[in-house]
């Protein structure tokens, strides 16, 4: 199997990646739409202040420092305007329309043009990733992204909030979940989670990666269409600074690492909920959300990069195993699977190399459903002092997704035959420079 790159810009300047492994596209017979017809102002060019009259340089969101707790927190004001729960039909996910009485492509390997209202150029897609339209952390053109600004008393200190923010679909299929989809889709998604972390890591001011899908309106999703995000965040956030500081203490406690000694614990315990030949999935000894779940690789892992094309392709297919098993931990009184409202996302080292030795890979899976039409609230104790408090156990909760992933696994044995993993070469499609026409002419492999 192999999954093409092809790189493009929308109008407005922001950068688009097609990741497709459907044959036509991944072998290079045919090539997506790169171009984006829409009336879009360039972000980056100076703009006319609608005050002054004057040109006036763009400028990103600005984040302030929390004096009290030492957290930067951006002001992303414009995200007021964001798209807000579209109808189907003016999803700006979605593939463009074909256009009425559209005329067959003028040569091979060409696609037809099409009615572009959305954020895709083309027609169809397999997995698309390009930069938000409405970013938490965005890096203006020529604007100084490591230039801190301080009042004299020094209490009120700010600095660009100068990183990046990317929309990965899923898929073309408004209606679609990511549980169902193919399991050579899913590789195709880790791949672009991997491909797009190498990239961003090596993106001056960025400290660490964070691929993440939020999943149902009780999460707060704004979008139904299958997607998740990829933040490139500009400083280490506060939950990868405390992870960051216990692995040092017992790094020098023990001389050992504490992620890979957790998982090995987890292995053999009561807490464990699925294994594969390269993952383990567990839920953690002290689970704080009603449904809560960890997936680690069983070797000792920085990243998703780091991983082989053997772990990966066994990720896939474990990965979809334990979504098909999350949506029936829930059941209605007619005992109907209730999709569960979840947030996954991988916790990946940052990319200072004084604290990258202390981070480990491993993905959290956690739901704020408490039980079939109920929500854990985050009230006074949780949101006021972060003083957790948990609803259940965490062995009730292996206990359920284990009967959850059992009853999965019986509900799709009739379907057909899994299918074989390969190792994935990748390739990168037309380029936009000529270090990635380089990458094109040579192909690249996945490791």
């Amino acid at each position: 199997m192999t999954i093409r790159i092809t790189p493009t810009h929308l109008a407005d300047g922001r950068e688009l990646f097609y990741f497709d492994d459907s044959p036509p596209y991944a072998e290079g017979r045919l090539t997506r739409r790169l171009d984006d017809p829409r009336p879009l102002a360039d972000r980056s060019a100076p703009f006319k202040d609608p005050l002054t009259g004057q040109l006036t340089k763009p400028t990103g969101p600005q984040m302030r420092l929390d004096r009290l707790t030492g957290e930067w927190i951006p002001m992303a004001s414009h995200r007021m305007d964001r798209t807000f729960l579209p109808a189907a039909d003016s999803c700006p996910l979605c593939p463009a329309r074909p256009a009425p009485a559209e005329p067959a492509p003028a040569e091979p390997g060409t696609t037809a043009q099409a009615v572009q209202d959305g954020e895709i150029p083309d027609t169809d897609y397999d997995v698309v990733v390009f930069e938000n339209r409405f970013p938490s952390y965005w890096r203006a053109p020529d604007q100084g992204i490591h230039t801190a600004q301080e009042d004299e008393a020094g209490l009120w200190r700010s600095r660009p909030a100068a990183g990046r923010c990317e929309v990965v679909c899923f898929s073309s299929q408004h209606g679609a979940a990511l549980a169902d989809l193919p399991e050579t889709r899913i590789r195709t998604i880790i791949e672009a989670w991997a491909v797009r972390t190498e990239a961003l890591q090596a993106t001056d001011g960025i400290a660490q990666v964070y691929p993440f899908e939020n999943r149902g309106a009780e999460i707060g999703v704004t979008l139904s269409h299958p997607h998740g995000q990829i933040y490139g965040y500009p400083n280490t956030t506060p939950k990868t600074g405390a992870m960051v500081r216990q692995a040092a203490a017992y790094h020098r406690q023990t001389g050992r690492h504490l992620l890979p000694d957790l998982v090995a614990a987890e292995a053999t315990g009561p807490r464990l909920v699925a294994q594969s030949q390269h993952w383990l999935a567990y839920v953690p000894y002290a689970a704080r959300w009603p449904v809560e779940m960890h997936l680690a690789p069983r070797k000792d892992r920085p990243d998703l990069p780091s991983l082989s094309p053997a772990e990966r392709d066994d990720l896939a297919a474990i990965y979809q195993r334990l979504l098909r098993g999350l949506d029936r931990f829930f059941v209605d009184a007619d005992g109907a699977p209730i999709p569960l409202p979840y947030i996954a996302g991988w916790h990946q080292a940052p990319v200072d190399p004084t604290l990258r030795p202390l981070g480990r890979l491993h993905l959290q899976f956690f739901s704020i459903r408490r039980a079939p039409g109920k929500l854990k609230y985050l009230a006074g104790s949780e949101s006021g002092m972060g003083a957790w408090i948990s609803d259940t156990t965490p062995e009730r909760i292996a206990d359920r997704l284990r009967a959850a992933l059992a009853e999965a696994d019986a509900n799709t044995a009739a379907d057909a035959a899994p299918q074989s993993n390969t190792g994935i070469g990748t390739q990168a499609g037309p380029a936009a420079d000529a270090a990635t026409n380089a990458d094109a002419a040579a192909g690249r492999t996945a490791s």
